[in-house]
């Protein structure tokens, strides 16, 4: 049976370990953003050395779970490092990376829908490399993306629950050592999903208003 005043009783402690885990998705996506830009940009790099390597680069972090990512990140790459940040940290590193390959995705199909029009006048005018992505390229490239990089942010969220594997005390990990102290998982599992769900609603609306200033903003 559901107990209510348990249920009360465990609210305040989740609702903690849920800031925990808007502070891990926020993070995340502020390190995914601009990384996957940069990753798209050096994808346009002429040569045969720069883009196949950030290809591949990109391939194989889409290509491997990220719960391996994250293991992987934290026991293995950052001590051999001689690193040792907390869980937390490892985490965000590993989600913002993970999805920084998708976010590159986005913003490609954004730059390659520029018409070649507006390369061949930005090197007519004499713009540099820089001025042109900066003035000309990015300002018509990334209102149209940003629905699809809205999406990541939302599903960047949602992986959140797999830091648990790293003793995160973001919001699926405090709900679990609950569980496993009181044998009862009815009542927090419950409220991780309810608190999910109105995240996940609040940032699919606040998606939505950024597109419709952006689109205003453009018309």
């Amino acid at each position: 049976m559901f107990d209510w005043s348990f249920t009360l009783e465990i609210l305040p402690v989740l609702a903690r370990a849920a800031i925990v885990t808007i502070e891990a998705t926020l993070a995340g996506f502020a390190l995914a953003a601009p990384l996957g830009l940069v990753l798209a940009i050096l994808r346009m790099v002429p040569g045969p050395y720069v883009a196949p390597a950030v290809i591949a680069v990109i391939e194989f972090i889409r290509s491997t779970p990220l719960v391996i990512q994250i293991f992987y990140l934290y026991f293995v790459i950052l001590p051999v490092l001689h690193m040792t940040p907390s869980a937390f940290t490892a985490g965000v590193f590993a989600l913002g990376i993970h999805y920084a390959t998708y976010c590159s995705e986005v913003y490609r199909a954004g730059l390659e829908n520029i018409p070649r029009g507006q390369w061949e006048a930005s090197i007519a005018l004499n713009l540099s490399t820089y001025r042109t992505f900066r003035d000309v390229i990015l300002p018509q490239a990334i209102p149209p993306v940003v629905p699809a990089l809205g999406n990541y942010l939302i599903a960047l969220f949602k992986e959140t629950p797999l830091l648990a594997a790293i003793s995160a005390l973001e919001l699926m990990s405090v709900a679990k050592s609950i569980g496993s102290d009181t044998f009862r998982y009815n009542e927090p599992i419950t409220l991780v999903g309810v608190f999910f769900l109105a995240m996940s609603l609040v940032s699919a609306a606040l998606v939505r208003l950024v597109e419709y200033r952006l689109n205003r903003r453009h018309r």
